[in-house]
């Protein structure tokens, strides 16, 4: 039985509308709703509403792995949307968005590190970012994001512990968030905390 099932969903393994179900397996609409609806209830897919209120379904055999989709998380807190060929989970019953910051960053992915500005507005606890970067030794990175960050959004204002432990020292050579990549407009964050920012300003428009 659980053969069939697998092989159902590996033949309509993606994103479907109602008739492109139909239309892969060449069944009736009937046929369709009820084979989605079974493995709905068994957690294969997850069902999602366009813009113009049309059903989509997200069919994959990960879906049932559980815990939080980070994907879904950043998109979810930021305007900046990303998408990932492989579905990323955290094992967690609940995630904070202090650790997906941490998770974006230690990507150095472009466009991850870019959307998780976005999370900047709604991060307050301090002292578990502070616990998890010092763990990643990524306190002066954050720092400086965060100061890009108040150049476009509102954000909440960080501690001054935080800000003191990551401040660099005159000896300290100057770190990539990204390697290989520096910002043409903000020289000035990545002076104060010897930091390459791989963003310019025209990065940032989607924050406007």
């Amino acid at each position: 039985m659980r053969e069939n099932v697998i092989l159902r969903i590996n033949q309509i393994k993606g994103v479907h509308t109602l008739q492109s179900v139909m239309a892969v397996l060449n069944i009736d609409r009937t046929k369709a709703i009820k084979l989605l609806s079974s493995l709905r209830k068994k957690g294969y897919v997850k069902t999602k509403r366009l813009s113009n209120n049309k059903r989509v379904y997200e069919i994959s055999p990960e879906n049932r792995v559980g815990g939080a989709d980070y994907v879904e998380i950043l998109n979810k807190n930021s305007p900046i949307k990303i998408s990932l060929s492989n579905n990323y989970k955290i094992h967690k019953e609940k995630v904070s968005l202090e650790e997906i910051l941490v998770i974006a960053i230690k990507s150095k992915n472009f466009r991850q590190i870019l959307a998780s500005l976005g999370l900047f507005k709604k991060i307050h606890n301090w002292t578990e970012l502070y616990r998890i970067s010092k763990e990643e030794n990524l306190n002066r990175k954050i720092c400086a994001l965060h100061e890009l960050a108040k150049k476009i959004i509102k954000t909440r204002k960080i501690t001054k512990r935080f800000e003191n432990s990551a401040k660099p020292k005159k000896n300290k050579k100057y770190i990539y968030l990204i390697d290989g990549l520096n910002s043409k407009d903000f020289k000035d964050i990545e002076k104060k905390w010897k930091v390459y920012i791989p963003f310019n300003k025209s990065d940032l428009e989607d924050y406007k």
